[in-house]
């Protein structure tokens, strides 16, 4: 969007982790604010009038009737924790919430790079949003432990990690799939 940009590129204005989107990892995304390509945004057209306030928690009329239903439906990413990721960055400090999403940003490069069998990448980055920091440090202590993950082969590899990454959602039930709107 013209005249709109952002130095954090990894939580978007509105409350999405876009450093943990398989369109921004693809870099068919520039992020909100990123430059060339982005589309209009009645969000980021918002916070232009608003002070330029660079997350909408910091606005004075946050949580306003754009986000009465934000976390209905889902694309590329995952869109379920936008309320509560927004929340969670106030309560924290945004430098803080930014170190947090570089370490599960360091978790999903992981899984991708290893654990991918080419039908994941969704998936892992679905679980790595939704899922805590701590929960997924867990996950990969187990794999760590694992002591013949070097001889599976790269499709027992993804399944293995998968099984454990469902086992945790479903213990926390958390739904590991996009909710796309229905037409």
């Amino acid at each position: 969007m013209k005249g709109f940009n952002r130095q954090n590129q990894l939580f978007s204005l509105c409350g999405l982790n876009c450093g943990l989107c398989p369109m921004f990892l693809n870099k068919n995304c520039p992020g909100c604010g990123g430059g060339e390509g982005n589309q209009s945004c009645k969000i980021a057209r918002c916070s232009m009038e608003h002070d330029s306030a660079q997350y909408c928690f910091q606005c004075s009329e946050y949580p306003c009737e754009k986000y009465d239903h934000i976390d209905d439906f889902d694309s590329f990413i995952t869109h379920r924790n936008r309320k509560f990721d927004m929340e969670k960055a106030k309560q924290l400090g945004i430098d803080a919430y930014n170190a947090e999403q570089g370490e599960k940003v360091k978790i999903l490069e992981s899984f991708l790079s290893n654990y991918n069998d080419g039908r994941k990448k969704t998936f892992f980055c679905i679980a790595v949003n939704l899922l805590e920091l701590q929960e997924l440090q867990k996950v990969c202590k187990k794999i760590d432990c694992k002591p013949d993950m070097e001889t599976l082969t790269s499709k027992e590899k993804s399944a293995f990690v998968t099984g454990l990454l469902l086992e945790l959602a479903a213990k926390k039930n958390i739904d590991l799939r996009l909710h796309r709107k229905k037409e």
